[in-house]
């Protein structure tokens, strides 16, 4: 008995399922052919747009951001029509899809604002890929910059992402493509002034790392206890910014040798004094 009512309920599913191929079958071929149509599609207009983009001066994120947005337009539209050729009412699904983005904006204030923060950053530029900046109390060369987060790269190759939320609204130190170093050098005071700044340009003049534009600044910063101090601030590119500084003080040190100019140690005179009495004692 079981077996003849399991065989009946299978014919009725199989009749039921022929009936509605035939019914529906050809507007489910319809709809899987204009969505493969549209994902080709999508396809095809991105590469038109990534080679058209590609001809302006535009920054990396934002040609990504807008042949993202041109393929989600072409897909959601396929999709649209495929949905309507198999006969499914599209403004009810409309509103329920309205709905719970609501819900899931709310559920995800943090991605959104992340995006929101990425879009600003991507429109205002405040600073560009292979750029050196300093920001929330990190600081790197820009990686990359994406819709939810930036990442930056040491000099020792580690990589930090930082929310784009936490980007925005933060005072923001941008260094460019190029850093200036800062550093000194001590004479005594009995050496040729002239002579000394004279030697410390030719050095910056002989180092390939240092920038002829902008020019080095190299002058008296301070006068100390023993010493004159020199302050040495050529610009170098960001590759070369530790390279230079080390060649640099290297080069300092065996002209000054050579030239026998003196970096003198810190020095302090003390005098002691002593009264009758206790020289007596």
């Amino acid at each position: 008995m079981k077996e003849i009512f399991s065989d009946t309920l299978l014919l009725q599913l199989q009749q039921r399922l022929v009936d509605f191929l035939v019914l529906k079958g050809a507007d489910i071929f319809g709809g899987m052919l204009i969505l493969g149509v549209g994902m080709l599609a999508a396809r095809w207009v991105g590469n038109m747009v990534t080679r058209t983009l590609a001809k302006r001066e535009m920054e990396p994120p934002v040609r990504s951001l807008l042949v993202r947005m041109v393929k989600l337009g072409v897909i959601g539209f396929t999709l649209v029509l495929a949905l309507e050729k198999l006969g499914v009412a599209v403004a009810p699904l409309a509103t329920g899809i309205g709905v719970a983005g609501v819900g899931i904006g709310l559920a995800m204030q943090g991605v959104l604002g992340n995006v929101v923060a990425g879009l600003t950053i991507i429109c205002t530029r405040p600073f560009r890929v292979d750029e050196y900046v300093e920001i929330v109390g990190v600081h790197g060369q820009v990686a990359a910059i994406e819709l939810f987060s930036t990442v930056l790269v040491h000099d020792d190759q580690s990589r930090v992402v930082i929310p784009n939320r936490k980007i925005v609204g933060e005072i923001l130190h941008n260094y460019g493509k190029i850093r200036r170093l800062g550093l000194t050098v001590n004479v005594a005071y009995s050496s040729n002034l002239e002579e000394v700044l004279a030697v410390v340009k030719e050095i910056l003049a002989q180092n390939s790392r240092v920038l002829k534009n902008p020019a080095p600044v190299v002058g008296v910063s301070s006068l100390g206890d023993s010493s004159i101090e020199i302050a040495i601030k050529p610009w170098v590119d960001l590759a070369d910014y530790y390279p230079a500084a080390a060649e640099i003080n290297q080069a300092i040190v065996e002209m000054f040798c050579a030239k026998n100019i003196e970096i003198p140690f810190p020095q302090r005179e003390v005098r002691l004094l002593n009264d009758g009495n206790t020289a007596a004692a």
